[in-house]
């Protein structure tokens, strides 16, 4: 969307917020209800938006919240284990996403403006699949596989990602002030849309360096300590691998994390999670994360099964229930270059409870957590 910014007026709709002129409104939802999202496209048309950036999740597709919705430029990430509480299995939640794809028509125009574009991920199987479910014009992206825009010889820090950009615009270097090659995948996708609508490349590495922060995607918290803390949404294993790994890259001192799992949810996760968790870090905290009608201790421990089957000592993991006392307690144990990751809810500003839904942000609980400290 930072790129799109670049002369061009954008709508958003996502789990971040609703984006309509200058208004940023909360939701709750990743996909809006058929009637909200066209009400919202309806008021994106007349604050004379160009463009809308949606994210399309696989339940919406699954719930028909968008039929009717005409979409030029379709983009997949990738297909990891998430969502099985909803579709049963990896097949019917890939099926869900072919929706997406399969339905941008069988027809093709000699007119740029009228020509659809499905951006596939070149390095998930995945693609092979929506690939053949689609008429329109495939453009991939990767860093392993070969594809029509590609990144190499990545440079990945705690301030930072650099790489080189291979693609029908020539080869360019690529700078980004976020971290992790996740984020290079996401950039990647980006420019691949980009390119699609013939925004010139500079315009395209501007609108990149430009993005600062992703709220709650490896956050930054930063009040002054000599300790890196981060907060990101990593709520499935993929995330979690995305998220330790990239810091095991540039990591010189203890990683230090915090995460749960969601209740009422894929239980099959948790004790994966709990592996991941172990195979990285240097000390786990397992807290709450939004536990629902489930009983939290019992989230804990599915979790812990999956560190004890990593081999986890006892030394080096906590279980503590109370969120907000597991972020204290790893603010009070990190060192001066320690990273403490509290992965689950990064942009989230809510907890839910059995009874209730009550306020809590990772970010701010960090924050202040961080300030009792240094005080």
């Amino acid at each position: 969307m930072g790129i799109l910014r670049s002369g061009f007026r954008t709508g958003l709709m996502g789990n971040i917020g609703t984006k309509i002129g200058a208004a940023m409104l909360d939701t709750d939802i990743n996909t809006q209800d058929p009637h909200t999202l066209q009400s919202n496209l309806k008021k994106m048309k007349d604050a004379s938006a160009d463009f809308c950036v949606m994210e399309v999740s696989s339940q919406g597709l699954h719930m028909g919240r968008v039929l009717g919705c005409e979409f030029r430029t379709a983009v997949f990430t990738n297909l990891t284990q998430d969502h099985l509480d909803y579709h049963g299995s990896m097949d019917n939640y890939l099926a869900a996403k072919g929706t997406l794809f399969s339905r941008m028509g069988n027809s093709f125009s000699p007119d740029p403006a009228k020509r659809k574009f499905a951006i596939l991920n070149a390095d998930d199987e995945a693609s092979k699949i929506l690939k053949s479910l689609t008429a329109a014009q495939v453009i991939t992206y990767g860093i392993k596989n070969p594809a029509d825009i590609m990144a190499k010889e990545i440079q990945l820090t705690s301030k930072g990602t650099t790489f080189q950009l291979l693609s029908s615009a020539g080869t360019t270097t690529i700078e980004l002030n976020l971290v992790g090659t996740f984020n290079v995948y996401n950039a990647l996708a980006a420019i691949s849309t980009a390119l699609a609508e013939q925004i010139p490349i500079d315009v395209i590495q501007a609108g990149l360096l430009d993005l600062t922060t992703v709220s709650g995607r490896m956050e930054v918290i930063d009040e002054g300590q000599d300790f890196l803390v981060l907060a990101d949404y990593a709520h499935s294993p993929d995330g979690l691998d995305n998220a330790l790994s990239t810091l095991c890259e540039f990591a010189d001192k203890k990683i230090i994390t915090v995460f749960g799992c969601g209740g009422d949810r894929d239980r099959t996760k948790r004790p994966i999670m709990g592996k991941l968790a172990a195979a990285y870090s240097d000390f786990v905290i397992v807290t709450s994360d939004n536990p629902r009608t489930e009983d939290p201790k019992g989230i804990l421990i599915d979790i812990e099964h999956g560190l004890k089957e990593f081999g986890a000592s006892p030394e080096s993991y906590e279980l503590i229930e109370d969120r907000r006392q597991a972020i204290e307690r790893a603010i009070e144990m990190a060192g001066t270059g320690d990273i403490v990751l509290i992965a689950g809810k990064g942009h989230e500003t809510y907890q839910i409870l059995k009874d209730r839904t009550v306020h809590f942000d990772d970010r701010e609980e960090a924050r202040e957590a961080i300030r009792k400290r240094v005080l």
